[in-house]
């Protein structure tokens, strides 16, 4: 029998975030959003101001703090409601109404980067040796640096006034393949079940071979009907990318693409060639594969299906929260308790409600605190996993708030995937450990190789697709349906190896994956996890010191570029050890697994 879905307003208050942090109720929230309104004419009161003084230009960046904290009490306030019931009215109007103050706010406040960016160099240089604005150094440094690369005002406006039709490819993108095609439905366990592209990935999980083949063919019907409209849209962005870069004055795109994170190419460089390296531990699994399927040929669409049946395991919400901080105790006593404190009181809306936004996140702000959407499930295992990364991402928001001030506190993706999946690896060493069945063991040898080959490898592959298309736009070759699908089917044979048999439409999937709209983007999940894995071991087989070293990285925030603070966390991710100890990792781990079932 199918679960009942409680309405929002029957869900118990234990049960759900507690926002009083951010506001204590939504006429207060209202109240404040008058506030921010207000200060939107005294924006521009800075503008042309900047060059007359140190101090002058340190009353301009208190003021912007001052805005933006409020601007942020006010967007994660309105964006945790609309999630807790997106057909909630109310909700959906308030985030309508911060959106068109934040959006008025936005191009008042457009004016302040370029023109600290175009301040004459002297006088950029005898401001940064100012007491006054020690304070700011870390955030102007980030601004200046992009000097090299402003054009003039008018230009920049031209550019700017180009911002929304450069999301043409994209948007369009997500219409095609979220709302004009049709995949129709999928006959599974006698009901007739919707294929769209969101579900196709729950279709190759399917044990019953048929309908995986059946689901995997049907789908890729409908690309191969919209292939050459799909070959646009990406060859128009990649268009964009490389115009943006060039007018930049960056030597790629992919450099441009790199620049606000200061990660020089050889980092994404390094992760290919070590990667392409060690590809025979992933075709090894894929042998594996196909032995333990019983297959005479494994397809594309035998690849992701569980090797292991699922675990009838049930934790409690409570229970879970006592399994992962066992398993983070290694990271010290105030870690666990402010994390238990976290996760049992207000920080976590626990389990799924009808209009409940879907999977999982974590929100951190400046004021409040750092907020866990979950739809918990006890009978899923995965939900644990699920628990201690997003905690992982609540905890480094911790500590970066009380160890920086608003304008050194956001951290990048490359950092944020570190923490999240640092947690991850812990709980997955903790359950191995306490294992009580071969069944749980092998499920847990096969949750890691497969999360590892689909952050690692796979992110990896389509990391070189994309340097692939921008070198080939930018070296004059035209991206056409045929030339994107011979480099893509490359790459195919090269990750999967010899025991993958393609199916002659398997390369139409470098035409449907979203992240290739937001390029140069996937490497972060590859080295973010291989940062984790690096990490997570020096803490459990070191001591104080190691822990000591990675709560310092959580602290530092965005204090510091990511690769000076995986550095100091004691990970050079500009060499390829990192990448190299994860990929061996991997390799145990498949060799493990292959002893167990073979």
């Amino acid at each position: 029998m199918s679960k009942v879905l409680k309405e929002r307003k029957d869900v118990p208050s234990g049960d759900k975030w507690d926002l009083t942090a951010l506001f204590k109720n939504p006429e207060e929230w209202e109240k404040a959003l008058l506030e921010l309104e207000a200060l939107i004419p005294e924006i521009t009161s800075f503008k042309g101001t900047l060059g007359e003084s140190a101090q002058q230009l340190k009353t301009c960046l208190d003021f912007f703090n001052r805005l933006e904290i409020l601007e942020e009490r006010l967007g994660y306030y309105a964006m945790l409601r609309k999630e807790e019931d997106v057909a909630d009215s109310e909700s959906m109007g308030r985030f309508s109404r911060y959106m068109a103050v934040a959006t008025k706010s936005s191009a008042a406040a457009s004016y302040l980067k370029p023109e600290i960016q175009t301040l004459p160099a002297e006088k950029l240089d005898s401001y940064m040796k100012e007491p006054v604005l020690e304070e700011f150094r870390i955030s102007l440094e980030r601004i200046i640096r992009y000097k090299p690369h402003i054009l003039s005002e008018k230009e920049e406006n031209l550019l700017a006034m180009q911002a929304e039709s450069a999301q043409t490819a994209r948007k369009a993108f997500s219409a095609l393949t979220n709302a004009d095609m049709n995949f129709g439905t999928i006959l599974v366990e006698g009901e007739e079940k919707e294929l769209t592209n969101s579900s196709f990935g729950v279709f190759l999980l399917n044990p019953d071979r048929e309908v995986r083949k059946k689901a995997f063919h049907q789908f890729f019907d409908v690309f191969e009907g919209h292939k050459n409209t799909l070959c646009e849209l990406y060859g128009g962005s990649v268009l964009r990318d490389v115009y943006t870069s060039r007018v930049r004055g960056f030597s790629s795109a992919r450099e441009a693409s790199l620049f606000p994170d200061n990660v020089p190419v050889d980092v994404y460089d390094n992760l290919i060639s070590s990667v392409s390296a060690n590809l025979a531990p992933l075709h090894r699994y894929y042998s594996l594969r196909k032995k333990v399927l019983g297959l005479e040929e494994l397809q594309l669409y035998d690849t992701k299906v569980s090797l292991i049946p699922d675990m009838s395991v049930r934790h409690t919400f409570d229970e879970a929260v006592d399994v992962v901080l066992k398993a983070l105790s290694p990271l010290g006593e105030e870690y666990g308790t402010v994390l238990k404190n976290g996760l049992s009181g207000g920080w976590v809306d626990r389990y799924e409600n009808k209009g409940k936004r879907s999977g999982a996140f974590s929100a951190g702000s400046y004021k409040g605190e750092p907020y866990i959407l979950m739809n918990f499930k006890e009978d899923d295992i995965r939900d644990v996993f699920t628990l201690a990364h997003e905690g992982g991402h609540s905890m480094h928001s911790w500590y970066s708030v009380r160890n920086n001030p608003f304008q050194n506190y956001n951290y990048t993706i490359f950092e944020a995937e570190v923490a999240s999946t640092f947690n991850e690896q812990l709980l997955g060493r903790y359950l191995m450990d306490h294992s009580s069945s071969k069944e749980m063991t092998l499920y847990l040898l096969g949750r890691q190789i497969d999360d590892t080959l689909a952050t690692i490898y796979r992110q990896t592959m389509f990391a070189e697709y994309e340097m692939i298309c921008h070198a080939m736009v930018e070296s004059g070759q035209p991206l056409t349906v045929d030339s994107l699908r011979q480099e893509y089917q490359k790459l195919l044979v090269k990750y999967f190896g010899p025991d993958v048999v393609l199916d002659e439409k398997a390369d139409l999937e470098g035409l449907r994956i979203p992240h290739f709209y937001n390029a140069f983007y996937v490497y972060k999940y590859a080295t973010g996890l291989s940062a984790a894995m690096a990490l997570s071991e020096m803490v459990l087989e070191g001591g104080a010191p190691e822990r000591e070293s990675y709560m310092n990285f959580l602290k530092s925030g965005g204090s510091r570029f990511p690769l000076d603070s995986l550095k100091a966390a004691g990970v050079d991710m500009s060499l390829p050890g990192a990448v190299n100890k994860a990929l061996g990792r991997f390799a145990a781990l498949v060799e493990q697994l292959e002893k167990e079932l073979l």
